[in-house]
């Protein structure tokens, strides 16, 4: 029993050491908290509690984040700041006197000035309170769908209003203005040289006279006219489309029997449309297209192109600039492009499971792009920086997603490799710095268990630390480098970046 109680003793006693030594080494790396430099960026960041807690000092940036429940970056010099919280749940940007913070998509608000410098606050509870408010009055708008409202530049519309809907409606977009009773059955159209109705789905039709209109240049642009009309909608379609050009289209379908499409250098027909024989011809291009039935097996050729497709077992589409192939479609694709500055290749298995994408600019550099989900990706940029995390369930799916990647990242990023070859600086991290490496032109510097073990090596010395304390240092500089431990209190205190 006296044995037992003695070996508790000593158990809390060691535990206390390591925890200790942690604390002193809390610079150097500890189990409670570390502090190094950036590999790709200049700066340093901070971590505590392995993924829990970091900070990050960039020039003219701060961040600081509690994984995965808050997280906020600053920008001071552009006076930007960016906030989340359990992201997407919550979500606040600013950027100088402009704004906008959202709860779910369904809650947001945001604010900001236009051109003329009058400030305009919004708030929308989704989809049945819209508001807002301006240094204009006459842009202040209010609604509460679908009984009464009138909105401004809101669901992909200039105006909107709203009495008891789908009753009444009128909304405009530039020119026109679309009248609604009953929606979608009945409605009037008319704008600029634009006269339609409908009684859906019985017979509508729409004509649009040519206009002209000025652009942003001032210059007189012409406005192509159309000419539309359905009778039991789908079944017979009847339109005529940029009248005025030298491009006009023929369009006319009665389904499912037949459906055809005529212009100047462009004709299809279609027999048992969708889905039976098609056939196009292209005179200015010179390509011929054969489908049956549409759009699952395809044959076309031509001067500078050609298209196999039966799909989803296999598809090839070649132009002059472009390849686009695939095989058990989605389980293999290939898109390549090349331009004058591009040469673009991606490759993928799965819609996520696996992406190679590679861009080789005209200039030599090459930027690549490998995903493996969800055991990991890894990127490189065109002057040479390279990352490569181990396990990424999100970053595949969601790439270049900077909430992912500032929220989440940390958390599961068992392994960390990056480097700089402009600046020679490498870094790796395994299990939340368990293990760290870091290496630059003047040397490298390794910890384990989260720095109580830690090895330096700098101009030809070493020096090695166990559990905080210095062990030995041979020569004159490891021994100036104990000195320096010893008078200033520990290791770290009134030490350089690197250390």
């Amino acid at each position: 029993m006296r044995t037992t109680h003695q070996g508790r003793i000593h158990l809390v006693a060691v535990s206390a050491a390591v925890c200790l030594a942690g604390l002193a080494s809390a610079r150097d790396g500890g189990p409670l908290l570390d502090d190094f430099p950036l590999t790709l960026h200049e700066g340093q960041r901070t971590e505590a509690l392995g993924p829990l807690f970091s900070w990050e000092r960039q020039p003219g940036q701060r961040r600081w984040a509690v994984h995965p429940l808050l997280s906020m970056e600053r920008h001071p010099e552009v006076d930007r700041i960016s906030v989340d919280v359990f992201y997407p749940l919550f979500t606040y940007d600013r950027s100088g006197p402009e704004y906008r913070w959202q709860f779910l998509q369904l809650l947001s608000s945001s604010g900001g000035a236009d051109q003329q410098d009058r400030r305009t606050d919004r708030f929308t509870l989704f989809p049945v309170l819209f508001w807002q408010r301006s240094e204009d009055p006459e842009r202040d708008t209010f609604a509460v769908l679908p009984l009464y409202g009138h909105l401004e530049r809101r669901l992909f519309r200039d105006e909107i209003d709203v009495v008891l809907f789908p009753l009444w409606s009128r909304t405009r977009k530039r020119d026109v203005v679309t009248e609604n009773w009953l929606y979608p059955l009945f409605h009037t159209r008319h704008g600029e040289g634009l006269q339609g109705w409908q009684f859906w789905p019985l017979y509508g039709r729409e004509e649009k006279q040519v206009t002209w209109r000025t652009n942003l240049w001032g210059e007189e642009e012409l406005v192509a006219g159309h000419s539309k009309r359905f009778v039991l909608w789908p079944f017979y379609v009847d339109h005529r489309t940029g009248l005025g050009t030298d491009r006009p289209l023929h369009q006319r379908a009665i389904v499912p029997f037949y459906a055809t499409t005529r212009g100047p250098h462009f004709q299809s027909t279609s027999w048992g449309w969708p889905l039976g024989l098609t056939r196009s011809t292209n005179s200015l291009t010179g390509y011929q297209e054969t489908a049956v039935p549409w759009p699952f097996v395809v044959r076309g050729h031509g001067p500078h192109r050609s298209t196999h497709r039966f799909w989803p077992f296999y598809g090839l589409t070649v132009t002059t600039n472009q390849q686009r192939q695939f095989c058990l479609w989605p389980l293999w694709q290939s898109r390549r492009s090349e331009s004058p500055d591009l040469l673009r290749h991606d490759r993928r298995v799965g819609l996520f499971l696996y992406r190679d994408l590679r861009e080789d600019p005209r200039d030599g550099t090459v930027r690549l792009r490998r995903d493996l989900w969800p055991l990991g990706t890894y990127r490189q940029e065109p002057d040479g920086k390279a990352r490569l995390q181990v396990l990424a369930p999100l970053e595949p799916i969601l790439p270049a997603n900077r909430g992912i990647e500032r929220n989440y990242s940390p958390l599961w990023s068992l392994w960390r490799m990056e480097r700089d070859p402009a600046t020679g600086r490498s870094s790796r991290s395994l299990l939340w710095n368990l293990f760290r490496s870091e290496r630059d032109p003047e040397g490298q510097k390794c910890s384990l268990l989260f720095g109580l073990v830690q090895h330096e090596s700098r101009g030809g010395s070493w020096r090695l630390r166990l559990l905080g304390l210095p062990l030995q240092g041979p020569g004159a500089a490891g021994a100036a480098a104990v000195q320096a431990d010893a008078v200033s209190g520990g290791p770290g205190k009134g030490g350089t970046a690197s250390e």
